[in-house]
């Protein structure tokens, strides 16, 4: 575009004034092409893009365009026509061309870290991705990549090979170490946590040191994101997983029922020998036919065999009420549709302390959602307890207020 200078001479103008006003309306037209060219790319060209994207049956490219990654390509445009007309400015052009070259490294950081949020959306549209999430993985491949640029943007701008520069960073091995201590150990525990299977996204995981008690949401390079079950976000290092002690409570998941393992504390003072009365009782009890009927029949023969003088309770086999109130819990639980017959139910007696003799109720409820398996909980022992003066037994607690004042009265 020499003419323009040329022109302005013809005119009258001096050579140096002449080159000053070309130089300044061949930057002009370079500015207006630019902003041209970027306006038909935005406005055009994306616009054809994206509706050729949302109209086919590719769900892939979608998150190409909802990640913009045209987008950013389209900023390109401009500084590819800059770095291809710096001829036009003589004495400048090679640091024109430096630093158009620059800018177009910078924005193809950002163009590798859009496609890269794009592989990661696509991926997690598969239901592998929360057993094997990639994300950190992807992370590894934007670092390397911005380490790649950062070297050519370095070289580029000061003009020298890159191996040279590669060669200088040996000497800051170490300190790049201390840098990314925890994006290393982040990554080497990612890959165990992954191969070793002992981490999802949705995973229920419990590390009381960091206060997480939640589901996994995120998994990331460094750090693994849970959402407790007040809605806060809690980060911990991944390499804490390694190091550190948490429960994971996928297997309740798995297995399609949540555990119930709570006691009743019985006073052990109530236990005793059941009754001709109490027996008959218990016989009209719909869960304790048939245990009542085995139990007699079985205890009778025991008695009969070894003459046993029944007179005194002391002697043989008896009924006791601790043992039908556990036959009935047993019963009862496997009348309950909502306790899991697949697997163990169970009603047993624990290891008495000062606190009486614990019952501990042993089942699996059929629903793992939270709320509805504390409903089934709440429902069974509130039967439970309702049910417990049937058999003469007693709940063991500590004395109230309500029953120090009672006991003042008589007093």
């Amino acid at each position: 575009m020499g003419f323009i200078k040329e022109m302005l001479i013809d005119k009258g103008i001096s050579g140096v004034i002449a080159g000053y006003l070309s130089f300044s309306v061949e930057l002009i037209l370079l500015i207006v092409i630019c902003l041209l060219a970027n306006f038909i790319t935005k406005r055009v060209v994306l616009n054809i893009i994206s509706k050729a994207v949302y109209k086919n049956n590719i769900k892939w490219d979608d998150f190409l365009v909802e990640r913009k990654v045209f987008h950013r390509i389209s900023n390109i445009v401009p500084f590819v026509i800059i770095y291809i007309s710096a001829p036009l400015f003589g004495s400048f052009e090679e640091v024109i061309q430096r630093i158009a070259r620059a800018i177009i490294l910078v924005i193809s950081v950002l163009v590798i870290s859009a496609i890269l949020n794009a592989i990661d959306d696509v991926y997690k549209t598969y239901d592998i991705s929360k057993i094997r999430p990639i994300t950190g993985t992807l992370q590894i491949v934007k670092i390397l990549a911005c380490i790649l640029i950062g070297i050519a943007l370095a070289a580029t701008l000061s003009g020298t090979n890159p191996i040279a520069i590669l060669s200088g960073i040996g000497v800051l091995s170490a300190l790049i170490s201390i840098i990314f201590k925890d994006l290393i150990l982040g990554f080497v525990a990612g890959v165990q946590l992954t191969t070793n299977d002992m981490i999802r996204i949705g995973d229920w995981v419990e590390m009381t040191k960091y206060g997480a008690n939640g589901h996994v949401v995120e998994i990331h390079l460094s750090t693994i994101k849970i959402q407790n079950f007040d809605a806060t976000i809690v980060s911990v290092p991944a390499y804490a997983f390694m190091s550190d002690s948490f429960k994971n409570w996928r297997g309740i998941s798995e297995a399609g029922g949540r555990r119930i393992m709570r006691s009743i504390l019985i006073d052990i003072s109530s236990i005793k020998f059941c009754s001709e009365e109490m027996i008959e009782h218990f016989k009209k009890i719909n869960y304790l036919k048939q245990y009542i009927a085995a139990k007699e029949e079985e205890f009778t023969k025991h008695n009969k065999e070894n003459k046993h003088d029944t007179n005194f309770l002391i002697n043989g086999k008896h009924l006791t009420n601790i043992a039908c109130f556990m036959a009935y819990i047993e019963e009862y639980l496997k009348s309950d549709p909502r306790i899991s017959k697949e697997r163990t139910i169970m009603a047993r007696q624990l290891a008495p302390n000062e606190n009486g003799l614990p019952i501990e109720i042993y089942a699996f409820a059929t629903d793992i959602d939270l709320k509805k398996y504390e409903t089934i909980q709440s429902d069974i022992f509130e039967h439970l307890f309702a049910v417990i003066n049937e058999f003469q037994l007693r709940v063991f607690q500590n004395p109230s207020g309500y029953d120090i004042n009672q006991i003042s009265k008589i007093l």
